[in-house]
């Protein structure tokens, strides 16, 4: 294990963190137990195919399988978009502003994805209920069977659906991660050649999905409820501009390395 860290180096930031999680999956149990108890295991036969995949720039969540993120741990592979911590920064928000463990929320997570935010929200409100809506059939699958896997399903619905087209009622929490990255931005490697494009690119400037979601929340967003929107580092200001007009009051905040992460927008009074 020691050698596949070093040999990481070359393909990760986080070489340690990479070679744990792949020999607890070659040994089947979890990179806790491969801590406590078995560091000085031998390598398993099914290790090396493991180290080969992560040399090829394979994100190490589609070699295992699975993801943590927030206090739920989701199963995730190729055709979606793997979670990120600092998509927990939406969460947090949401905390901040609702608080109550016990409030009986009303949550809409738009672009879900594999089921992350609502999933997270869900888990984080026992008493809410959440609808998920996905352009993509295959992360609609994975919402579904996590949400199974989480003792969720009785709260979730996923729906096929291009952002809030067609959707009426209204929602206390409406959380998204729309794609935000321009056509031309640079990504890592692992991400460009392994993640689904229409999860990561929007428009030449990143903007193109918030010009259509930022008109369709004041009718879905309910009073005293927040829209929570993750945006990338330097798109604070042009995603406000959207959401003022829309009649939006906006705070932003910060993920855990200080950069801008997600904008809470309420109705303006």
């Amino acid at each position: 294990m020691i050698e596949a860290a070093r040999v990481f180096t070359a393909v990760s930031d986080t070489p340690r963190l990479d070679a744990e999680l792949l020999m607890a999956h070659a040994l089947g149990i979890s990179r806790e137990a491969l801590l406590l108890a078995h560091l000085d295991a031998p390598e398993p036969p099914g290790f090396a195919p493991l180290l080969a995949r992560r040399l090829a720039h394979e994100p190490i969540a589609y070699i295992t399988g699975t993801r943590a993120f927030w206090t739920i741990e989701l199963a995730v592979g190729p055709g979606v978009l793997v979670p990120r911590a600092d998509s927990e920064t939406l969460i947090e928000a949401a905390i901040e502003h609702f608080g109550d463990p016990g409030a009986a929320l009303r949550i809409l997570d738009l672009g879900t994805g594999p089921g992350t935010l609502l999933l997270a929200a869900l888990d984080q409100w026992p008493d809410a209920h959440g609808l998920g809506i996905d352009a993509s059939d295959e992360a609609l699958g994975y919402a579904r069977r996590n949400a199974a896997a989480l003792g969720s399903a009785s709260r979730a619905v996923f729906r096929a659906g291009n952002w809030a087209d067609g959707l009426s009622g209204e929602f206390d929490l409406i959380l998204a991660n729309p794609p935000y990255i321009g056509t031309a931005e640079n990504l890592p490697e692992e991400v460009r050649a392994h993640e689904p494009d229409v999860a990561l690119f929007a428009g030449p400037d990143g903007l193109a999905d918030y010009r259509i979601i930022a008109p369709q929340l004041p009718a879905l967003l309910a009073p005293g409820g927040a829209a929570i929107l993750e945006i990338g580092s330097t798109q604070a200001v042009a995603v406000t501009a959207l959401l003022d007009p829309a009649g939006f009051a906006v705070a932003l905040r910060h993920d855990l390395g200080g950069n801008p992460r997600a904008l809470i927008a309420t109705h303006r009074t």
